[in-house]
Protein backbone atom coordinates (compact mmCIF):
# COMPACT_ATOMS: atom_id res chain seq x y z
CA UNK A 1 0.00 0.00 0.00
CA UNK A 2 3.10 2.22 0.32
CA UNK A 3 2.11 4.18 3.16
CA UNK A 4 -1.36 5.43 1.87
CA UNK A 5 -4.13 4.22 4.08
CA UNK A 6 -6.73 1.69 2.62
CA UNK A 7 -10.05 0.38 4.07
CA UNK A 8 -11.94 -2.95 3.85
CA UNK A 9 -15.46 -2.34 4.00
CA UNK A 10 -18.81 -5.48 4.08
CA UNK A 11 -21.80 -4.47 2.38
CA UNK A 12 -25.00 -6.56 3.45
CA UNK A 13 -27.92 -5.82 1.41
CA UNK A 14 -31.32 -7.46 1.53
CA UNK A 15 -33.49 -8.51 -1.01
CA UNK A 16 -37.11 -9.46 -1.02
CA UNK A 17 -40.00 -11.07 -3.02
CA UNK A 18 -42.14 -9.09 -0.52
CA UNK A 19 -42.40 -5.17 0.06
CA UNK A 20 -38.80 -4.16 0.36
CA UNK A 21 -39.73 -3.62 4.56
CA UNK A 22 -37.71 -5.81 6.46
CA UNK A 23 -38.68 -5.68 10.16
CA UNK A 24 -37.37 -7.68 12.98
CA UNK A 25 -40.03 -11.07 13.87
CA UNK A 26 -39.88 -14.49 15.01
CA UNK A 27 -37.81 -16.19 17.63
CA UNK A 28 -34.06 -14.98 17.80
CA UNK A 29 -32.09 -18.17 16.94
CA UNK A 30 -28.53 -16.28 16.31
CA UNK A 31 -25.76 -14.93 18.40
CA UNK A 32 -22.33 -13.64 18.36
CA UNK A 33 -20.08 -12.27 20.96
CA UNK A 34 -19.67 -8.79 21.14
CA UNK A 35 -15.81 -8.62 20.54
CA UNK A 36 -16.05 -4.90 22.04
CA UNK A 37 -16.92 -5.44 25.39
CA UNK A 38 -14.66 -5.81 28.18
CA UNK A 39 -14.82 -7.72 31.43
CA UNK A 40 -18.41 -7.54 32.63
CA UNK A 41 -18.84 -9.35 35.80
CA UNK A 42 -21.63 -12.16 35.93
CA UNK A 43 -23.68 -12.91 38.48
CA UNK A 44 -25.06 -16.57 37.53
CA UNK A 45 -22.80 -19.46 37.41
CA UNK A 46 -24.77 -20.70 34.55
CA UNK A 47 -24.06 -17.36 32.56
CA UNK A 48 -20.29 -17.90 33.05
CA UNK A 49 -20.16 -21.42 32.52
CA UNK A 50 -22.14 -21.12 28.76
CA UNK A 51 -19.72 -17.13 28.07
CA UNK A 52 -16.84 -19.89 28.37
CA UNK A 53 -18.24 -22.36 26.08
CA UNK A 54 -19.09 -19.71 23.40
CA UNK A 55 -15.50 -18.28 23.92
CA UNK A 56 -13.80 -21.96 23.59
CA UNK A 57 -15.83 -22.56 20.53
CA UNK A 58 -16.96 -19.81 18.62
CA UNK A 59 -14.57 -16.69 19.94
CA UNK A 60 -16.76 -14.37 18.03
CA UNK A 61 -17.61 -15.89 15.19
CA UNK A 62 -21.72 -15.72 14.86
CA UNK A 63 -23.52 -19.03 16.69
CA UNK A 64 -26.86 -20.56 16.70
CA UNK A 65 -28.77 -22.03 19.38
CA UNK A 66 -28.47 -25.34 17.31
CA UNK A 67 -25.03 -25.34 17.35
CA UNK A 68 -24.86 -25.60 20.99
CA UNK A 69 -27.73 -28.18 20.81
CA UNK A 70 -24.75 -30.39 19.24
CA UNK A 71 -22.06 -29.32 22.13
CA UNK A 72 -24.22 -30.84 24.76
CA UNK A 73 -25.31 -27.56 26.17
CA UNK A 74 -28.89 -27.58 27.55
CA UNK A 75 -31.53 -25.21 29.92
CA UNK A 76 -29.07 -22.38 28.67
CA UNK A 77 -31.95 -20.13 27.68
CA UNK A 78 -32.05 -17.78 30.99
CA UNK A 79 -28.07 -17.77 30.81
CA UNK A 80 -28.04 -16.45 27.32
CA UNK A 81 -30.23 -14.12 27.61
CA UNK A 82 -28.28 -13.00 30.57
CA UNK A 83 -25.57 -11.99 28.31
CA UNK A 84 -27.29 -10.37 25.95
CA UNK A 85 -28.92 -8.25 28.69
CA UNK A 86 -25.40 -7.70 29.56
CA UNK A 87 -24.00 -6.78 26.46
CA UNK A 88 -21.45 -9.62 25.94
CA UNK A 89 -23.69 -11.08 23.35
CA UNK A 90 -25.89 -9.61 20.71
CA UNK A 91 -28.75 -11.24 19.09
CA UNK A 92 -29.40 -11.12 15.72
CA UNK A 93 -33.41 -11.98 15.22
CA UNK A 94 -34.56 -13.17 11.90
CA UNK A 95 -35.31 -10.41 9.31
CA UNK A 96 -38.79 -11.06 7.64
CA UNK A 97 -40.81 -8.95 5.06
CA UNK A 98 -44.50 -9.70 4.50
CA UNK A 99 -45.71 -13.37 4.89
CA UNK A 100 -44.97 -16.13 2.30
CA UNK A 101 -42.12 -13.69 0.59
CA UNK A 102 -38.65 -14.50 0.57
CA UNK A 103 -35.43 -12.72 1.69
CA UNK A 104 -32.07 -13.13 0.75
CA UNK A 105 -28.71 -11.66 2.01
CA UNK A 106 -26.23 -10.59 -0.94
CA UNK A 107 -22.88 -9.27 0.73
CA UNK A 108 -19.77 -7.89 -0.89
CA UNK A 109 -16.37 -6.49 -0.07
CA UNK A 110 -15.24 -3.25 -1.03
CA UNK A 111 -11.59 -1.85 -0.59
CA UNK A 112 -11.31 1.37 -0.52
CA UNK A 113 -7.79 2.84 -2.12
CA UNK A 114 -6.95 6.65 -1.54
CA UNK A 115 -8.30 7.32 -4.95
CA UNK A 116 -10.73 4.63 -6.10
CA UNK A 117 -12.70 1.90 -4.98
CA UNK A 118 -12.85 -2.12 -5.59
CA UNK A 119 -15.67 -4.80 -5.51
CA UNK A 120 -13.74 -7.76 -4.38
CA UNK A 121 -16.83 -9.74 -4.54
CA UNK A 122 -18.62 -9.77 -7.39
CA UNK A 123 -20.57 -12.61 -8.15
CA UNK A 124 -23.89 -13.49 -9.19
CA UNK A 125 -25.78 -10.70 -7.56
CA UNK A 126 -23.46 -7.90 -8.39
Amino acid sequence: MCGTAAEFFAIETFGTTGKGYVREDLECSHYMKNFDVGHVPLRLPRAKQLLATIEKNFGTLAFCRRYLDRLGEDKYLMALKNLCDAGVVDPYPPLCDAKGCYTAQFEHTIYLHPTRKEVLSRGDDY
